[in-house]
């Protein structure tokens, strides 16, 4: 068998605000990593695991190999399973977080993702959209010290199939929601708020009322066609209430979007 010696890897560097203690509950707990990242459970401690939920039955277990409380933590996950390529030759995704107390009540941080394999095509796709909103998705964390730092989190995940490409899909709702490019105001259904930045096939979006959030909307290709999913993360104190009264209608607006996207197509 060929010996998994390619190197795949990524890294991103950023600032956020926040004391080392701050920035260390918000990537080694279950609550911290579900308030900027996806529906965390778990306990981090040497040998445990945090899984992180990436969407309806859709669970990754990550086991922490190494921790050292406001300064680094280490786990791995089986990035082979969730490309669907559960016999391949490839170790172990290892994530890194580094933690490094800075001036003005701020932290450097530094997130190192590597995994080695042979090379394959699915190797390098499986890399290449993962390093695309891996990146987008630890800026989450800026966005979330920022402006909720310790809040509960109250998430909301709606997903559609949509019967045509990705960038097509993406920029169907991209139209729904009324705007154009980065800093444009949007206004869909009843929320508002602001376009934060684009995001490959997507958009990250903060959201200022009737509740305060955020939400990344990305695309991601299906068997026939593609699908569009909104991962959201609301914190104000009606949040929870909100989710369960308008979940199903913006379930139901998404629904829309892709029946209206898919007559425009035929």
């Amino acid at each position: 068998m060929t010996t998994p010696n390619i190197p795949h890897r990524m890294e991103v560097d950023l600032v956020v605000p926040g004391t080392p203690a701050d920035v260390w509950k918000a990537i080694s707990t279950a609550e911290g990593c579900s308030a900027w990242m996806m529906p965390t459970t778990g306990t981090a401690e040497v040998g445990g695991e945090l899984i992180f939920n990436m969407g309806p039955g859709m669970d990754s277990p990550a086991r922490i190999t190494a921790l050292e409380p406001e300064r680094r933590i280490v786990y791995e996950e089986q990035w082979a399973d969730l490309a669907e390529q559960p016999d391949a030759n490839v170790t172990p995704l290892v994530t890194e977080f580094l933690i490094e107390a800075q001036a003005g009540g701020t932290c450097a941080v530094k997130v190192v993702t590597s995994a080695f394999g042979v090379g394959a095509d699915w190797e390098n796709e499986f890399f290449s959209q993962m390093s695309e909103g891996w990146a987008s998705m630890i800026d989450n964390l800026r966005v979330y010290l920022t402006r909720f730092p310790g809040q509960h989190v109250t998430p909301m995940w709606i997903s559609a199939a949509f019967p045509v490409s990705q960038s097509d899909a993406i920029e169907a709702v991209r139209g729904a929601f009324g705007f154009a490019q980065a800093g444009d105001t949007f206004v869909a259904r009843d929320a508002k708020g602001t376009v934060d930045r684009s995001i490959g096939e997507g958009f990250f979006l903060q959201f200022d009322a009737p509740v305060e959030g955020f939400a990344t909307v990305f695309s991601y290709p299906q068997p026939e066609g593609s699908a569009v999913a909104m991962q959201g993360h609301l914190f104000s104190p009606d949040a929870a209430d909100y989710v369960a009264r308008e979940q199903s209608a913006w379930q139901a607006w998404l629904d829309e979007v892709a029946a209206q996207t898919g007559a425009a197509a035929h």
